[in-house]
Order: structure tokens, then sequence, then C-alpha cells
């Protein structure tokens, strides 16, 4: 092809970076985006600046203790330095699964981590609370964090809740040394909190959120020894959704979970006491009326529940969607007339091995509340906005 006279030949090679970019953002398929990068050092350069999110390869999403004695994982400082260096635009970082990991190979985070918003160290075993002091260091716009087994205590988290409060959403599980000394940071610190996982801490009792902020929508604290102080300081923020206290030690009163209908709850949609087997009909009535906007609780294995309980979650459940009854030896024929008559909005039963009920009751219940399916796991259809990634 001629050109006129006084006109270059032009190609995409001459195009600004700024179109470069912006190309680049439009290609949604990963061998694309690595093409491109294949294509000349300053195209590299592009693709390598515009990563957000990197992934080790060793990290996983669903955790899997057993895979982990079968890994060889050895990430280092060396391999974070040329990673970090290469990517210095990154938000989002996973070393989960990392076994090898320390505290020293988190440095280069020093540099290269001021725009990390999302850091998982899940499984991490040889990160302590002087990585949580490089991470309070070079992290300061880090929203998102997941420690779940790792070796930090309360005197890192007191340092992390310092330098970060932007923090939304942190991963505590199976942190065996933590404290509410710990959380009381947290809550105390982070005024956006969002969601906290504090499940198999079993030093946690609660009370480090007394004053927790309204932003607080979803908590976990499964297999935990939380009394009803504890439970006063989960709710005081007012702003819970979501609440999962499931499988609590047998040494909880059962009158203590009426403290989530004492007047702080009323946001609640999810509520999971699944095994918490000393709840009595006092404090399943007490949530029943404070709690309008109930669409989905557990309450199998529940065994003290009985006719008064039952009666009163029919009564006063009226947004209440799916119900889980599974194996709850005290509901009987009229427990189930009562969640018949009542749960107007109710769409799953998740029900089975209730010994009392009789196979009329069921077929009762089929008659009138056709529109109800009965199930026999016990799913917790669990997704909603504000859980973790």
């Amino acid at each position: 092809m001629e050109f006129p006279s006084g006109m270059s030949q032009t190609s995409i090679a001459h195009l600004p970076d700024d179109c470069l970019y912006i190309i680049f953002q439009w290609l949604e398929k990963r061998v694309d985006r690595e093409s491109f990068g294949l294509t000349c050092h300053r195209w590299l350069h592009i693709q390598n600046q515009s990563r957000r999110s990197l992934h080790f390869e060793c990290s996983f999403n669903q955790l899997n203790i057993s895979s982990l004695s079968q890994s060889n994982i050895d990430i280092k400082s060396f391999h974070l330095h040329r990673l970090l260096n290469r990517f210095q635009q990154l938000q989002s970082l996973s070393l989960s699964g990392c076994i090898e990991l320390t505290d020293s190979g988190l440095t280069q985070l020093l540099f290269y981590g001021a725009k990390l918003k999302s850091l998982n160290l899940d499984c991490c075993f040889g990160i302590t609370d002087c990585g949580l002091s490089i991470i309070a260091s070079g992290c300061p716009s880090l929203m998102l964090i997941s420690l779940y087994r790792c070796n930090i205590s309360d005197i890192g988290l007191e340092t992390l809740a310092r330098s970060c409060s932007a923090l939304k959403e942190v991963n505590l599980s199976s942190c065996s040394l933590i404290t509410d000394r710990g959380v009381a940071a947290l809550s105390q610190k982070c005024l956006q909190l969002l969601a906290i996982r504090i499940s198999n801490c079993r030093n946690v009792n609660g009370v480090g959120f007394q004053g927790c902020p309204e932003t607080l929508a979803y908590l976990e604290a499964e297999s935990c020894k939380i009394e009803r102080e504890g439970i006063m300081g989960i709710v005081s923020g007012g702003g819970l959704e979501y609440l999962n206290l499931s499988s609590l030690s047998w040494s909880v009163s059962g009158a203590s979970f009426a403290a989530i209908g004492a007047g702080f709850a009323t946001k609640l949609k999810i509520l999971d006491l699944r095994l918490c087997r000393t709840i009595i009909d006092e404090s399943v009535m007490a949530i029943a009326k404070e709690c309008p906007l109930l669409q989905q609780w557990n309450l199998a294995l529940c065994h003290e529940v009985r006719i008064s309980g039952w009666q009163s979650i029919g009564s006063n459940c009226n947004n209440l969607e799916k119900l889980h009854v599974n194996r709850c030896r005290n509901l009987c024929d009229r427990g189930l007339q009562a969640l018949r008559d009542g749960c107007q909005k109710l769409s799953v039963l998740y029900m089975s091995r209730c010994r009392l009920i009789t196979c009329t009751a069921i077929e009762l219940f089929k008659c009138f509340r056709a529109g109800v399916e009965i199930k026999e796991d016990e799913v917790m259809d669990i997704a909603p906005k504000w859980a973790f990634r």
C-alpha cells in the first residue's frame, strides 16, 4: 500500500501506553492476556502493571488440610521480592497454603504493599505477630485479611488494628492464641468492620465485641465458649444480619441465647444455632419476637426446644423462609402443626429423624402447606453479599 507524500506508515506499536492499557483491560480470556504480554517488552510491562490480583499455585479457596502434607510449598522472601517488584499494582495477594513462609518472607510488603487491599495467609503456620507488624506497616490500605490457623496473638492484632483501620473483613478462625483483647482492638479501631470469623477460637467469649461498630453485619463464632455477656457484646452494634453460634460449648447456659432477642438484633436475617443443645424455649421465644427479619434459622439438634418454642416461631417468624429442625428430639406433632399454621413465607423445612413426629402429621403438613419443600439434609444456603470471598 502506498501512502501520500509526507505521511509515514503507522501501526499499533505507535499507540501511547494509555491506549494499550485500555486495550488490555478489554481482554477477558487469560490466554489473550498472556499473549498480549508475550508481544514485546513494552507490552509485557503494561501487562505487569495492569495486574491487580496474584494467587500462588499453592493457594486454595476451599481449605483442604490433608493436601498440605502432600505439597512441596517453599515460598520465601526472594520469590516475593521478584514477583512484587514485577507486579507493583497488586490489590489482592493470596499466599494461603505457603506453609514454609516465615515472617521475614513478608518483608517485601514494606516496599510493595501500599496498594494492597486483600491478603490471604490461611495455613501459613510460620506467620506470627512479627509478620502482622510488617503487614501493618506496609499495607495501610488493607480491607480484607484472612489468618486462618496462623500463630498470631492479641499483640499482633492490636498492631494491625492501629495501622489498618480500613479493615472490613477479618478471618481469625482457629487462631488459638487470640482472646477478647485482640477482638476488642479490631472492633474499636476498625470502624468499618463488616465481617469477622472467630470459629474455634476457644479463648474468645465475645465480650471484646462490646461497642462494636454498626457496620458489623457478619459474624461466625462456631465452636466457641460464648456466654450471655459475650452474646450481648456480639449483638451490641445493632447491625448483624448473619450470626453463626453453632456448636457452642455445653457449658453455655440455655438462657444465654435470649440475649440475641434483647432488642439489638432486629436486622438479623440468618441465624445458625445448630448443635446448641442447651437452648431453651424462653430463648427461642425471645429471638422469634425480637428478630422480625429472620429468613433462615438453623435449630438442628437443639433438643430442649419444646412446644412453646415451636409455637412462638410459628406465630412470630413471618419472614422465615428456611427452617432447620433435623433431629430435634422434642419436636412433636403439635409443634409441627404450629409451624404449619404459621410461618407463612416458609419455603423449605429441613427435617429428618424427629422421633416424635408421626407420618400422619407429616402428611397433614404436606397437604396444608404444599408449597413447602421438606428436605432431609442440613445445608445452610449462605451466600450473602458481605460473606468472605
